[in-house]
């Protein structure tokens, strides 16, 4: 495989570039008779798209998904299921100067480097522009999580930009409509505003700022996961990684691990009639690579988005310096959009867990 895979009994392949004319996911061993409509899709695609407000991108892409196969009278068939989004919103002119230019925090140079040539049509295949493809997935993944475990909730919220931290004590209690209630996708109001203000100043200075987002991961039973080398908390965090600008991923303390003692950390285990749990959960919610049944409680650190419109050093192709300003239509920050893309990459993982899980124990 070429690195365009992911899954074992839930596979989900995508294809497509950023100027490409449309983007497409095939998933495979979707089980039959889940009930998916193109609304299912839609609501999240909706939630990720660009344009939406004004610190995001502003390009204007409809996301309109259209399945090609895979679904009859309603219904999964069991047999591969294929979602098409075309893109409509194309200006590949921008990008004519740069196509000689490596562009700083880009994946142009490595590109090169693998390939011998690269897309500099927006990044190609390495443009954030891919990722409308996992929301499709993640929208069917959570469709058949519903029909395996139906308690399982996956939410996510921007947690900090910058230096602005939001002040959620307790995020396992919110909800989506708290966190799509500002356009910066954090449910706490007075950081909320402080942080649109900060991404409109620094849009206006023409860069761009990074922060931390946190998902919380509830109602997954106790026993998710394969030991070593396919770990829940390993393959979660490889999927996160793979989603473009994200530079660390933590689970429960995370690295505040690294300077605690194990008295410190360590949760103990109680009994009562909802089952056997434990009193804290510094471990957030897996244990040797499979789930506790407590919240799985994640946090994603990204940087901030490589394309600036300011001037730049850097090297054409063939080795000569020269000076670089990227044009084009960008996130000044990827936090807001990145929360729907975070959510569809874990249900995923989950999707493609539970049907493990499920054959593990017949």
């Amino acid at each position: 495989m070429a690195g365009n895979t992911i899954g074992q009994l839930f596979r989900v392949t995508t294809a497509g570039e950023s100027h490409g004319p449309a983007n497409v996911v095939i998933m495979d061993g979707v089980p039959a008779g889940i009930v998916l409509a193109i609304e299912d899709i839609q609501k999240d695609l909706d939630r990720r798209r660009p344009g939406q407000s004004k610190i995001t991108s502003h390009r204007h892409e409809p996301d309109q998904a259209a399945i090609l196969s895979g679904v009859f009278e309603g219904k999964t068939t069991g047999t591969p299921l294929a979602i098409l989004i075309r893109n409509t919103d194309i200006r590949s002119g921008d990008y004519d100067e740069m196509k000689d230019k490596y562009r700083p925090g880009h994946a142009d140079f490595t590109y090169d480097a693998k390939y011998g040539f690269h897309d500099y049509r927006g990044g190609g295949r390495a443009s954030a522009r891919e990722t409308v493809t996992r929301v499709a997935a993640g929208a069917v993944a959570k469709k058949i999580l519903l029909s395996l475990s139906p308690d399982i909730r996956i939410i996510g919220y921007v947690k900090q930009i910058g230096n602005i931290i939001s002040d959620i004590t307790d995020p396992a209690t919110l909800s989506l409509e708290q966190v799509d209630s500002t356009i910066v996708r954090c449910p706490d109001s007075n950081a909320a505003e402080k942080m649109i203000a900060l991404i409109e100043k620094i849009r206006s200075e023409r860069d761009s700022i990074g922060g931390l987002a946190e998902i919380i991961i509830q109602g997954i039973p106790a026993g998710w996961g394969e030991p070593v080398f396919d770990k829940l908390n390993a393959e979660l965090a490889r999927a996160l990684f793979s989603i473009p600008a994200v530079t660390g991923v933590e689970f429960g303390i995370g690295f505040g691990a690294s300077i605690a003692r194990g008295s410190e950390i360590n949760d103990s285990f109680v009994s009562d009639k909802t089952g056997i749990k434990t009193v804290t959960n510094r471990h957030g919610g897996i244990q040797g690579g499979i789930s506790t049944g407590m919240p799985v409680i994640i946090r994603c650190a990204l940087k901030p988005p490589s394309s600036i419109p300011r001037e730049q050093q850097t090297v054409t192709t063939s080795g000569q310096p020269a000076s670089i300003t990227v044009k084009g239509r960008h996130d000044p920050c990827l936090l807001p959009r990145f929360i729907p893309v975070a959510e569809a990459m874990i249900a995923i993982i989950l999707a493609d867990h539970g049907l493990r899980q499920r054959q593990a124990r017949i």
